[in-house]
């Protein structure tokens, strides 16, 4: 196939585009920058600006564009991670739309945000949506994917959970205490965290890319959430490290204000209902294998 990627230069993007070169597929990237090469594409989502030409006659397109979640939510970072995500979604989406050779699919970004804090609550691709910012920012990520969608172009939403590697994501930024041995659960440890290894994250947009009858929102987890204490517990077994040290809510809201409430303490019981029907085989997972995984450590890898 070929490829579209953009946000092809993150930590998730660049995983996927070698990922995808690596299985056979040509891939050329969205860069906010002059072109450097015949695989690279420049556009300028703030100004509006791509080039429909430039675009036309690919297969596929995978669109994980989007600034950083965490840190202090200010109004203006709340705007930038907007923009970041529904702008330049609504410009791609409309530029595709546009085209007399459109791609078959776009697979667009999304996150288990969209469900908010639901505490045990089990919750597949057809849960309502939650509330809060990042729950109306997922719903306006995806909707701004509608122009392609009324064009025929399959639309698939990755919602996606904590993505486990040890050199990014929210996983390299917990290893540092707790390779320390101070680390622990978050808060009363109760919340649920949604999860899946970084292989499986690659493959299961491979399969979204090819899986003529997926669309729609499809959860990007594994089959097994834990509460966050647990996964404090099993990323102490990976190191050989205590994690005993709870980090309390109240430090966590006057460090990251109404972050720590919406992403660090809320609870997402969140299951993979769609890959699992469509016969999607997870090689990661049970956390423990997953996480032996992500640090390079054995592990026995299984599927469901």
């Amino acid at each position: 196939m070929r490829i579209l990627i953009s946000g092809a230069s993150g930590f998730l993007g660049s995983a996927l585009a070698a990922h995808l070169e690596g299985a056979g597929h040509e891939v050329t990237r969205l860069v906010r920058r002059p072109s450097a090469s015949a695989h690279e594409i420049a556009w300028d989502p703030a100004r509006g600006a791509l080039d429909a030409a430039a675009v036309e006659g690919f297969d596929g397109v995978v669109n994980l564009s989007g600034e950083r979640i965490a840190g202090r939510w200010s109004k203006a970072r709340k705007q930038r991670l907007w923009n970041s995500r529904v702008e330049s979604t609504r410009l791609l989406s409309e530029t595709l739309a546009r085209l007399e050779r459109r791609p078959n699919v776009l697979v667009s970004m999304s996150a288990t945000g969209f469900y908010g804090d639901r505490g045990d609550e089990e919750l597949t691709e057809s849960s309502r949506e939650g509330k809060g910012f990042l729950s109306r920012l997922a719903r306006a990520w995806e909707q701004a994917a509608d122009p392609a969608r009324r064009a025929g172009v399959r639309i698939v939403h990755p919602r996606a959970g904590i993505v486990l590697a040890a050199h990014g994501g929210a996983l390299a930024r917990l290893l540092p205490p707790f390779r320390l041995g101070v680390g622990g659960p978050i808060g009363a440890g109760r919340a649920w965290w949604s999860w899946i290894a970084l292989p499986d994250a690659l493959a299961a947009f491979e399969f979204a890319l090819r899986h003529e009858t997926l669309s729609g929102p499809v959860n990007f987890v594994a089959p097994g959430p834990v509460r966050n204490a647990e996964f404090a517990r099993a990323l102490g077994r990976a190191l050989s490290r205590p994690a005993l040290l709870p980090v309390p809510a109240a430090a966590l809201r006057l460090a990251f204000g109404e972050l720590a409430d919406e992403a660090l303490l809320s609870s997402a019981r969140v299951v993979p209902a769609k890959l699992l029907a469509a016969g999607h085989a997870f090689r990661f997972p049970r956390l423990d294998e997953a996480l032996r995984d992500a640090l390079g450590r054995p592990a026995t890898a299984a599927a469901v």
